[in-house]
């Protein structure tokens, strides 16, 4: 008997997780649309898809993407602000989703970019004392990407973004920069997501970072 229960228990959480899905689905196509608008790049209007993102992942809990997404849109927002002071609070939020995301999907090489983002972002408070800081962490969590999955195009990206905005004398590289950035839109050509709603980000911004590169 006690079997029996446990075997329609299971039966009744498959159907419920069935009946989640198509919401979720829809829930989150509709904000990796956002992400996929230009217009969405400011700070305020990513921190609220974060918002919305952290919703799905209260109700969704044991899917990774929500919590990625939240993370992304909040470190962008980061990256993306004047305001120094709001920086690091930003870049703590980014860091707890994503380390959420890790726990359900380790060993991610998405997963790997944004925590090379987040550390980026911690650089830009103030550069000259964070950089030995950050600055390896950054390039460590490229690293792990490009192991995990070589075919991934934001790991160029990034890359390459790296290289272009460092200083020289910290190992800036602008000739080098434009290659790897050739080869992330390379990638980006090459680059199927696994789904509608899988990571799909930075080609626009490839494309506008080796124009600059190459003036």
């Amino acid at each position: 008997m006690k079997q029996f229960l446990l075997l329609l228990l299971a039966v009744f959480a498959t159907a419920a997780v069935k009946a989640q899905s198509p919401r979720y689905q829809d829930a989150m196509a509709k904000q990796v649309a956002l992400l996929d608008q230009e217009s969405s790049y400011n700070p305020q209007t990513m921190l609220d898809i974060s918002n919305t993102f952290e919703r799905i992942a209260a109700a969704e809990k044991t899917q990774w993407l929500p919590y990625y997404y939240a993370a992304y849109a909040q470190v962008m927002s980061a990256l993306m602000t004047q305001d120094k002071d709001k920086i690091d609070g930003l870049a703590d939020k980014a860091q707890a989703n994503i380390n959420k995301a890790d726990s359900l999907q380790p060993n991610n090489d998405e997963v790997a970019c944004i925590r090379s983002l987040i550390a980026s972002s911690r650089i830009m408070v103030d550069p000259q004392t964070r950089g030995q800081e950050y600055g390896p962490e950054s390039g460590m969590q490229i690293e792990k990407a490009k192991q995990i999955n070589p075919e991934n195009p934001r790991v160029y990206l990034l890359e390459g973004q790296a290289l272009y905005y460092t200083p020289e004398q910290f190992g800036g590289d602008k000739k080098k920069a434009k290659e790897v950035l050739e080869l992330a839109l390379q990638k980006y050509a090459a680059f199927k997501p696994a789904s509608s709603i899988a990571p799909h980000w930075g080609e626009a911004h490839a494309k506008d970072l080796l124009q600059q590169a190459g003036k």
